[in-house]
């Protein structure tokens, strides 16, 4: 299993799937009732693309604990930037520490914290799971409503922003022909589904408009984006009502004029009763529906570009999956019941939310570790799938343009793959290395306080990613 984790990576892209029910019942909120309807349609997985990762070697030494000690030196107990550095080296074969300094201590992890929202989600629902985009028959015959599901990478169309996303276009030719006769004549939208407040109270003022972030709603196309684009730096302006932005989006393709109406109160029941088999579609009764790519790909959407709305989409899910409000509150919960099942330890855990954006977030490097420990170490199969989406050394996502020095970026490409976060003051990268003598360590690198650059606090966390690559580190 450590060998196909270093070894090719492998990103299997599937298509959103459509179905037509035509009527069918609203099976549960998230119903899939998938044996009384048909199979959904896919699209065949793209190529796997070739070796990225330096093969294990399985019988590499592991590295001399004071030998590693040596070797990072300055680089974590004097590294110039200020503030404080936390770093833990665990080997992931045997799962000892190998090198801690500060790991222990709860630290604000940023976009780290993604790495735990991947663990919880892939623990909790199952890898293969699609998140659905639901149409149900409203009060009055032509009347539909559009129900979010919590799939943040809907599209309007073929020109989404998410590859393989479900469509709004698809959705709206499946209504109409589960309408039949019957013209569509209005849009109501539910995205009741998420509770609470749409964003953390400790994320920085800037995050709502910043285009790095967006509302927690059920509904949404583009995750949020007002245009399917982005900037070079991942820059995007969002909606500031996504729900309203995909009733709108539905409404265009169905060919509904107006402005779509949130739906009426207890219009969508968790259940529904079956009707007799080409009988009239009656309110609340399913017309169809699009499902999301599978919960792996999510994760890698998540994961590959730090995506700070599909991170809070997923936080969600694991709420749902525990039987938790879907709401911020839910989500911390729902998380930290599911890292407890996994065995890793809570001590100090502070879970705000799901992307890393809140300030009140605290994470230990210890737990960080150990969680990156059993996922690499084959022995929950279903997070090893989170790897697919860690970034690589020089290669890609959010590591793709970092290791700038040459020795660095020499060391490290292809044989680090790690999850960044920044904030100001806060920067850190945790994830897995090959060692020169080919032993796989899990790291965490977690600064505070931090006075120096971005820039040179980046530098400074790839220098000591880059030593553990090229440590033997014999006494």
């Amino acid at each position: 299993m450590m060998i196909a984790l270093t070894g090719i990576l492998v990103l299997v892209v599937f298509a959103a799937g459509l179905v037509v029910v035509r009527p069918g019942p609203v099976a549960a909120w998230l119903g899939d009732d998938s044996a009384a309807r048909p199979a959904p349609v896919v699209d065949p997985p793209d190529p796997a693309p070739g070796p990225v990762l330096a093969a294990l070697n399985g019988t590499a030494p592991m590295p001399d604990e004071a030998g590693l000690t040596k070797a990072l030196g300055k680089l974590v107990t004097d590294g110039g930037i200020g503030g404080r550095t936390s770093l833990v080296v665990r080997d992931v074969a045997s799962g000892k520490v190998l090198y801690a300094n500060g790991g222990g201590i709860p630290t604000v992890p940023a976009s780290t914290m993604k790495l735990v929202t991947a663990a919880t989600v892939l623990s909790t629902r199952d890898p293969a799971y699609r998140i659905p985009t639901r149409v149900v028959a409203g009060p009055n015959p032509g009347e539909v409503i559009l129900v979010g599901g919590g799939d943040p990478t809907l599209g309007a169309d073929a020109k989404g922003f998410y590859p393989g996303a479900a469509r709004l276009d698809r959705l709206a030719t499946a209504t109409k022909k589960a309408l039949g006769a019957t013209k569509p004549t209005k849009v109501y939208y539910d995205s009741s589904l998420f509770s609470g407040p749409v964003y953390e109270p400790g994320w920085d003022a800037d995050i709502p408009t910043g285009g790095f972030g967006g509302p927690s709603t059920a509904l949404m196309i583009d995750g949020a984006r007002k245009t399917p684009t982005e900037s070079d730096n991942h820059y995007s302006e969002r909606s500031s009502k996504p729900d309203l932005a995909a009733a709108q989006a539905f409404a265009k393709a169905l060919g509904v004029g107006g402005t779509p109406a949130p739906a009426p109160k207890g219009s969508v029941p968790a259940d529904a009763a079956t009707p007799s088999p080409g009988a009239t579609a009656g309110p609340a009764d399913e017309l169809a529906r699009v499902v999301s790519p599978p919960m792996v790909r999510l994760v890698e959407f998540m994961l590959v570009d730090s995506d700070n709305v599909v991170a809070e989409a997923l936080a969600r899910q694991v709420a749902l999956a525990k039987g938790k409000p879907a709401s911020y509150a839910g989500a911390r919960a729902g998380m930290t019941e599911a890292l407890a099942e996994l065995g890793v330890p809570t001590d100090g855990l502070v879970l705000a939310d799901g992307s890393g954006l809140s300030r009140t977030d605290r994470l230990t490097g210890e737990a960080q570790t150990e969680l990156l420990a059993l996922a690499a170490s084959g022995k929950r199969p279903e997070l090893t799938e989170m790897f697919a989406g860690i970034p690589v050394a020089a290669w890609s996502g959010t590591l793709e343009d970092r290791f700038g020095d040459a020795a660095t970026r020499k060391s490290a490409a292809g044989v680090v793959r790690a999850k960044t976060g920044t904030l100001t003051g806060n920067h850190a990268m945790a994830g897995t290395v090959t060692t020169a003598d080919g032993r796989l360590l899990a790291f965490s690198v977690l600064t505070d306080g931090v006075t120096a650059s971005s820039d040179a606090a980046r530098d400074h966390l790839d220098k000591i990613a880059a030593t553990l690559a090229t440590c033997g580190c014999d006494a």
